[in-house]
């Protein structure tokens, strides 16, 4: 592996699970739909979107829970920590709780989605594009 291949680690709170990630994300978002907020308990969740076939699982396995058809939320079954959300919709990307991430400012969101069901007295206060659903959809 090369320098460009811009690795990432990243893990949950208590450390049992662990990951790599390679290459730049393709997208990084602010979401603020219910499910993020009821999955994270915090009033939005920003995510990074890598390719699934550059990502790894590195110690311990997440659990899963299936939120709604087609989608999986992962999880730390000892710590509780949110780690990752995965799609039929968008099944060659791996999308990471930036959070998670090691060093969680080596990516820099791009946008705001789900903002038409953003908590009222959230305000945002940056110039990042808002989309009410889905960016591009």
């Amino acid at each position: 592996m090369t320098s460009s291949d811009n690795p990432r680690e990243g893990g949950c709170l208590c450390g049992q699970v662990r990951y790599r990630t390679e290459g730049s994300p393709r997208w990084v978002l602010h979401c603020h739909c219910n499910s993020c907020r009821r999955q994270s308990g915090a009033p939005m969740v920003t995510w990074a979107g890598f390719h699934s076939d550059r990502f790894t699982w590195t110690a311990s396995a997440p659990q899963t829970y299936k939120s709604s058809p087609g989608v999986e939320r992962l999880f730390c079954g000892a710590c509780g920590t949110p780690m990752m959300f995965r799609s039929e919709r968008w099944a060659d990307e791996a999308h990471i709780a930036v959070t998670t991430l090691d060093d969680p400012g080596s990516v820099t969101p791009k946008g705001h989605v789900h903002v038409a069901e953003k908590l009222a007295w959230m305000h945002l206060g940056d110039d990042l594009p808002q989309h009410d659903h889905v960016a591009g959809g």
